[in-house]
């Protein structure tokens, strides 16, 4: 059996009911965006290779380790969160598809040099750095939160550095920077080809943006139908709980 630490504690991974995913309210915890930037991207099934850089407890290589065969790398700068990815491979058995790296995604580019990746999955820090006096007080979520440690242009240019020509690069974020984000991407040669905007319930504004682009790709974005999490009753609509629970 694993160790834990603290307040942490092993949940199950949603639908997945043969895996567990440790994790701690104080240190982190899943949200929605990573179970739907998991599903929402392009995965390669058999053959290449993935890079998720902002990795946190590993929960995006963990879901993708279940629709893919292929080896796949979590990036991930707190040793607190690293160490905690580690013990989650550990829990599932998944040792020989998956491994984690201690490190800043600023520096991947270097350390992989030419070796490119077919997907490149990412779910950053969406807020800019407030000022000190405003930052979140536990450091794990504020560095999680905030761009303390990466700017959103520097996570899009690691991104494409990362995608090997063809490759695809999937992230999560929020619909105020859509436009900053496909700036980025144009400007770091990624071509934006999928995008889907989440919604709270039917009248509410979007809160998540799910987009992918292609390293090199042609012109050509396809705008997927909105999602919907909740029902006018509150209650997690069918297409969510397909989502979740797999039912």
């Amino acid at each position: 059996m694993v160790q834990l630490y603290g307040d942490e504690r092993i949940d199950f991974l949603l639908a997945k009911e043969n895996m567990r995913i440790i994790q701690s309210p104080s240190v982190f915890a899943f949200s929605l965006d990573a179970v739907l930037l998991a599903d929402f991207t392009y995965v390669p099934k058999t053959r290449g290779k993935i890079l998720d850089l902002c990795t946190g407890n590993g929960v995006v290589p963990l879901f993708l380790s279940t629709r893919s065969k292929v080896p796949i790398t979590g990036v991930e700068i707190q040793e607190r969160l690293y160490d905690m990815a580690l013990r989650n491979i550990e829990l599932n058995g998944l040792k020989d598809q998956l491994k984690i790296i201690h490190g800043d995604l600023k520096e991947m580019p270097a350390y992989y040099g030419n070796d490119k990746f077919d997907l490149v999955t990412c779910n950053p820090p969406y807020f800019p750095t407030p000022k000190a006096d405003e930052q979140n007080l536990n450091q794990h979520l504020a560095i999680a939160r905030h761009e303390i440690h990466c700017s959103l242009e520097e996570v899009i240019d690691s991104c494409s550095r990362l995608a090997k020509s063809g490759g695809k690069v999937s992230m999560v974020h929020r619909p105020e920077r859509l436009v900053e984000i496909i700036q980025l991407f144009n400007k770091y040669k990624l071509e934006p080809k999928r995008m889907r905007l989440v919604y709270p319930k039917e009248g509410k504004e979007a809160n998540i943006l799910l987009i992918e682009g292609v390293r090199d790709g042609k012109p050509g974005l396809k705008i997927l139908p909105p999602l919907y999490a909740l029902t006018k009753e509150d209650e997690y609509t069918a297409e969510l709980k397909e989502i979740l629970y797999g039912e």
